[in-house]
């Protein structure tokens, strides 16, 4: 490393310690001001109970019987400091976590708000972005008290290794100076270890994820059929198993480095320690030192090697501190993922439609397009229906329109004004989506509904509303607590009133009634919304829908051709690309892909329907 580079590394390394220390005074600034009186106070009591002792020791040689007063006075002041010692420690403890719960709490609020501050999904789906996260969420929440509880440390040794410095100064210069530079490869050697740490944790990263997803899949609930079916219990523990194996390997090597690193300089402290005791004990024979001297010598020696060890564990727990500490700071300074202008353009309601004009992308450069020069419009008040084979690029239209990405060419167009002029949350607002991998989250009925707008938690009836368009009403009614009832038994234990298992097809009724929930939107979205249902039930939202959607702006999306046929508008994707677009009949009519998709989907429709009776609507072609 150059000299230019390790003077950025140290004022790099300085301003996180800085940043540190104000999270934690914002976090406590009276707890900080406690601990570090409270270290002065720790650190100048082994001086003042080596230098008692010493008095009292040579008092009581001296035997003279007026200093037994003296005696007693300092016996009870070595037992004021004793007590001292003693309990300081103890509140010490206390307001450094009392510190640490307070961190966390300012901690989290900042680190998750960085995450919200993405607007967009790629660095969601980077591995090393997570990585980095869960070192931030860790050197965040321990950082900025380690740092503190690291400045206390070194205030205390600093106070008790200067005492002791003077006091040994005073009997052997030569002694003092062989015991202070014995220290020194201390302090460099733990110095490259605190980095090794650090650089292991990074490296261990992606091998403890992957473990974790292994531990999180052997207990997951959804997880668990195929787990059990396939007989994979075994094969999913073994893989979670080589993944830990692989860490312990890197942690072992670094421990063995750590132990062989301080077990020689174990060694050295000894021989130091051990040559002072002998000219200690020669000059106490010649009656240069007094048995006080002796033993304030010996007390000395040994306080200043283990003070000394101390200074430099402080100082290399404040360095390893800091050094995480940056994944911290690199989180929450990160800038989005998606730029946003300021000032942005408000959104307007839509007047005239959307549009997607010559829009080329493709989530990375190493990777296939995903759209090629694709032209859409959506004019308000029109459905569009969107249909293709897997990977031709419907879900990933949703996530342009949504601006969850941008495209590397082309632009996507709101009443003529590319959104990337809009902030995009204000966007969003203007849209109602159903993904196809919606959420089921662990909570309640009315929670998992309201999501969908929160300014709608108060009033129910908006809430039934939304439900009932979905189909979703009657089986939430039916609930052990209705609407109350939470749809997971995550959080309980026994109790079947505590929480409710949904179908797949339920929750599909959940996250439709979500999306339907807010009504101020412009464009309503659906991904596969009805993949999830029977025929029958499939039969009956689509109707609901149709109703619902009439003179709304929407994008259906599906396999299943029956459910878009009465859009105003099909395009059908193949490859990116549209490579058909019309009215169902029209597109019938042409005899292309989509024409033979349908009747493939209608004939299946229709042998079933006469072994099953399903609804006739669904199983043939609309005739002109």
């Amino acid at each position: 490393m150059t000299g230019k580079e390790s003077r950025k590394t140290d004022e790099s390394g300085l301003r996180l310690a800085v940043a540190a220390v104000l999270l934690g005074l914002r976090a406590g600034p009276g707890h900080v001001l406690a601990q570090f009186v409270g270290s002065v106070l720790v650190g100048a009591a082994p001086i003042a109970v080596a230098w008692l002792t010493k008095l009292v020791i040579d008092t009581l040689v001296a035997a003279r019987p007026e200093r037994l007063v003296t005696v007693v006075r300092l016996v009870v002041a070595l037992s004021v400091v004793g007590i001292v010692a003693a309990v300081l420690p103890q509140l010490g403890r206390y307001l450094n976590e009392e510190l640490n719960r307070r961190v966390q709490l300012i901690v989290q609020q900042r680190l998750y708000l960085a995450v919200e501050r993405q607007p967009g999904l790629r660095r969601l789906e980077d591995p090393r972005f997570h990585d980095r996260l869960r070192l931030a969420e860790q050197s965040g929440r321990d950082g900025p008290s380690q740092v503190l509880q690291s400045i206390a440390g070194l205030t205390q040794s600093g106070v008790t290794l200067g005492g002791f410095v003077i006091t040994l100064f005073a009997l052997s210069p030569v002694i003092t100076l062989t015991v202070v530079l014995a220290a020194l490869p201390v302090f460099a050697s733990e110095m490259s270890l605190s980095r090794r740490r650090a650089a292991v944790l990074w490296r261990i990263g992606p091998t403890e994820r992957r473990a974790f997803f292994y531990t999180s899949l052997l207990t997951d609930l959804q997880a668990a059929k195929e787990i059990r079916l396939f007989g994979i219990g075994a094969y999913l523990r073994g893989r979670m198993l080589d993944e830990l194996r692989t860490s312990n390997r890197f942690r072992r090597r670094l421990d063995l480095r750590v132990l062989r690193t301080q077990g020689t300089l174990a060694l050295l402290s000894a021989t130091v320690s051990g040559g002072g005791l002998l000219w200690a004990a020669a000059e106490a024979r010649s009656g240069r030192l007094s048995v006080g001297d002796l033993t304030l010598f010996i007390a000395a020696v040994a306080s200043t090697q283990g003070t000394l060890r101390g200074l430099v564990t402080s100082f290399i727990g404040m360095h390893q501190a800091i050094l995480l500490f940056d994944h911290y700071q690199a989180v929450v300074r990160m800038p989005p993922d998606l730029p946003v202008p300021a000032p942005t353009r408000a959104v307007s309601p839509l007047s005239e439609g959307i549009e997607l004009r010559g829009v080329w992308f493709r989530y990375s450069d190493d990777q296939p397009w995903i759209l090629r020069d694709l032209n859409l419009r959506i004019p308000r008040g029109q459905a569009v229906g969107v249909v293709g084979r897997n990977g031709a690029g419907k879900s990933t239209l949703v996530k342009l329109l949504c601006r969850f990405y941008d495209p590397q060419r082309g632009s996507v167009l709101w009443d003529g004004v590319d959104i990337r002029e809009f902030d995009p949350a204000e966007l969003r607002t203007r849209l109602s989506v159903v993904f196809q991998d919606f959420m089921c989250y662990d909570m309640s009925a009315v929670e998992n509904i309201t999501i969908g707008d929160l300014t709608a938690a108060a009033d129910r009836p908006r809430i039934q509303a939304a439900a009932q368009r979905a189909g979703a009403h009657e089986a939430l009614l039916a609930l052990p607590r209705g609407y109350e009832t939470v749809l997971s038994r995550v959080f309980f234990d026994g109790d079947d009133r505590d929480g409710a298992l949904l179908s797949g097809g339920q929750w599909q009724r959940v996250a439709l009634a979500r999306a339907l929930l807010r009504e101020t939107s412009d464009l309503l979205i659906l991904d596969e919304p009805s993949s999830g249902l029977d025929a029958v039930a499939e039969h009956e939202i689509h109707t609901q829908l149709r109703a619902y959607r009439a003179g709304r702006t929407s994008l259906l999306i599906s396999h299943r051709l029956g459910a878009i046929r009465d859009a105003d508008r099909i395009v059908v994707l193949s490859a990116g690309r549209i490579v058909e677009e019309g009215t169902h009949d029209t597109l019938i009519a042409a005899g292309g892909g989509y024409a033979q998709m349908f009747t493939l989907q209608a004939s299946g429709y229709q042998d079933s329907a006469g072994l099953a009776g399903e609804p006739p609507s669904l199983a043939r072609p609309r005739t002109a």
